[in-house]
């Protein structure tokens, strides 16, 4: 267990590999831990970190320290005190939203940003993640397997309140405004199945801007990473791979990778 001081609160990460430096935030549900098969699979070559955000998994819980700024503020204070340079981030839920939020605040520190199951505004998600307890979140949004185990592990130790307050924020933003303020290429990555956040629509997707472009997985609901971790793992080092500043409008799903993974 790795761990820093960031003012006088405790935050946790895990690191594993070497090479560009590539950083992962957990959803709603769960912590840091369900992203080690993701990592194992970017660690060849990218030295790829993954932390527990404010109210989850080993990091300090201060209801004054779950609001979205804030959790921005954690990132960037993890990258200082780490000395991590220039990023690619991989976001999902509740770590998608501070993702997009992060590259927004600091253009020049992002090269990149992966957002899954992330809604593009407060409309699109189910009641029932503003009024179900984390554990009871992730009995609903995972099949019972030892690739999910991760998730229903530590979902018990989230605050509550750190989960609410993200909701609530979300309420009040739509994220086409914060696309428009940045240039960072971001791909949304949906599953179709998704429960809890509803897909973009057509129109949606195709008022994205030219750096933004979406894929849904059509086998997927809340959890592509690990529902379809073949086929996820395969469009991500192929998004990492774009040379720098380059659209991911050209990405899709192979027509062989879906052949090979059923």
């Amino acid at each position: 267990m790795s761990a820093i001081l960031i003012g006088s609160e405790i935050v946790h990460y895990e690191v594993l590999g070497r090479g560009r430096p590539l950083i992962f935030l957990h959803g709603w549900v769960g912590s840091w831990r369900y992203w080690i098969p993701v990592m194992q699979a970017t660690s060849i070559s990218y030295r790829a970190y993954a932390l527990d955000l404010w109210g989850f998994g080993d990091t300090a819980k201060k209801e004054a320290l779950y609001q979205p700024e804030e959790q921005v503020k954690l990132i960037d204070a993890f990258l200082n005190q780490l000395g991590i340079g220039r990023i690619a981030l991989i976001g999902h839920g509740l770590g998608a939203m501070v993702a997009l939020m992060y590259a927004a605040h600091f253009p020049d520190a992002v090269d990149r940003v992966m957002a899954i199951s992330h809604p593009i505004d407060g409309s699109m998600i189910n009641n029932r993640l503003r009024s179900s307890q984390p554990a009871s979140l992730a009995d609903w949004l995972l099949e019972r397997n030892p690739m999910t185990d991760p998730v229903r592990m530590d979902a018990a130790r989230a605050d509550p309140k750190a989960l609410a307050i993200a909701l609530d924020y979300l309420s009040t933003t739509t994220f086409p405004e914060i696309w428009n303020r940045s240039q960072t290429a971001c791909l949304l990555i949906h599953g179709q199945n998704d429960p809890a956040i509803l897909s973009p629509t057509v129109e949606q997707m195709m008022a994205m801007p030219s750096q933004v472009h979406a894929i849904g997985f059509e086998d997927s609901g809340h959890f592509p990473m690990l529902e379809e971790s073949s086929k996820f793992n395969r469009l991500m080092v192929d998004f990492l791979a774009l040379t720098s500043g380059e659209s991911p409008k050209q990405l899709q799903l192979k027509e062989e990778w879906k052949r090979r993974v059923r």
